[in-house]
Formats: C-alpha cells, structure tokens, sequence
C-alpha cells in the first residue's frame, strides 16, 4: 500500500476537491470557459446512464462522487476502489463532511470540507476495497456498471473487459471513460491496445454488447493554484445484448 501513490493525503485531497469541490474552489478567479466545462465530470458520466431501479456498479469509484449520483436512479449501488484511503474517504462522506486540505502554493494552504448534495440518498450506497481485475465471485448482476478512468490504470486492462459481461443483466448498461494514457508505469506496453482504445474495445466486447455512443468528456483536476490537469476522456456507452 505504500507504494500506491492513490493511498497518499496529498492524492485524496485532490480527489475531493475533483468529486465534490464548487467551482469557487477549484478555478482561478480568470479561469477561461474551457476550464470550467470540465468541472464535475464525476455527475456528468453517470448521467449517461439511461435506465433506473435495480443496482449499479461503480468501479474504480475513487472518493465516491459518481457512486453516490448514481444512487438518484438505483436501489442500491456497490463502489469498488483498489484505495483503501479513497474508499475511507467515500464511505465518511455518509454520515457527513470529511475535511481536507488544499495545496494553493509551496506550504500555502486552504482548508476545505467536502460534503453531498443534500438530495442524495446516501444510505443506498456501499463502499469496498477490491482489485476491478480480481472481482470478488459473488458481487452478483447488475443493471448499470460505471468505470471512468480506470482501464489504462489497471496492469491487465483485458481482464476486467472480459469479466464484464458476467456482471450486467439483459438490456443492463456499461460506461466506460478512459482518457487513453496508457503509461508503463501503470499497464506495461504488451497490454496496451494495438489501435485506436475505442477499436479494441469494440473486439472485446461486440459480441456481448451493442455500442449506442462515444463522445469525450472533459475532466480538470487543480494540483495547485496555478497548476491544473485538463484532460478529455473517451466516454462509450454499451447495452448487454
């Protein structure tokens, strides 16, 4: 766990700020409009879904935000980080804020406390510490599965894509975001896909889903007051055959 730089204060707090931060918090006071489009990509890629009821899936849910948004249409919601410091930081957030810190600036400091939306019901949404590679047997079916930004973040991407269809009923709907930096340090090159992301998904999983969209959806995470990560991910929408 040491080695997971996802287990560290400084990566939580920039993912509370990302899940749950207004955009007061997050952009500079001359932010251009690019900037604040990118702002609460973890509501947006959950509103793709267009299905209710039943249970929903959130894997490599981080500090929660999408898991908990998803918890509006579905009866229940089971989250999933291979973090155990964001699955902490998920699972506080149901019974109330969870305070952290933002870095503005060398030791300059802001403190800030993330909460939900007074509208959501919390008590349908359940966090666990799992591996999306190694998913436990009996985690049961689901009518929606959301995974944003985690396939090009996994060793062997390919092996959470062939578990997926096992997971999803008849008619259920999959999301998929990846932002495709495929990195070494995370998904060592033989693993990575030998085309275009959206291709080689397309080959893993046709024959048991049927693509209905792709679109990018733009994300920004503020690292300092002055230092942020825009980046557009590639969003897919399936339905189970």
């Amino acid at each position: 766990m040491a080695d997971n730089p996802y287990e560290s204060d400084k990566l939580v707090s920039e993912y509370l700020l990302f899940h749950y931060g207004s955009a007061a918090e997050i952009l500079p006071p001359d932010a251009p409009a690019g900037m604040a489009d990118a702002l609460d990509f973890a509501v947006r890629t959950p509103g793709h879904f267009t299905g209710t009821g039943g249970r929903a899936l959130d894997l490599g849910c981080a500090v929660g935000r999408s898991a908990y948004e998803m918890a509006r249409g579905s009866d229940e919601v089971v989250g999933i980080d291979f973090s155990h410091a964001f699955v902490a930081a998920a699972t506080a957030l149901a019974t109330g804020p969870v305070a952290y810190t933002r870095l503005d600036e060398a030791h300059r400091t802001t403190p800030l406390e993330a909460r939900l939306p007074g509208d959501i019901p919390a008590e349908r949404v359940r966090f666990e510490q799992g591996d999306a590679m190694n998913l436990r047997d009996d985690l049961g079916v689901f009518e929606r599965v959301h995974a944003a930004n985690l396939l090009c973040r996994l060793p062997e991407p390919e092996r959470l894509l062939h578990r997926l269809p096992g997971l999803l009923v008849s008619g259920g709907e999959l999301v998929l975001a990846t932002p495709c930096t495929w990195l070494g340090e995370f998904t060592p090159p033989e693993n990575w896909p030998d085309g275009p992301t959206l291709d080689w998904l397309g080959r893993h999983l046709e024959a048991d889903f049927e693509l209905l969209g792709a679109r990018d959806e733009p994300f920004l995470i503020r690292e300092t007051a002055r230092k942020f990560q825009w980046t557009a991910s590639q969003l897919s929408h399936w339905r189970r055959r």
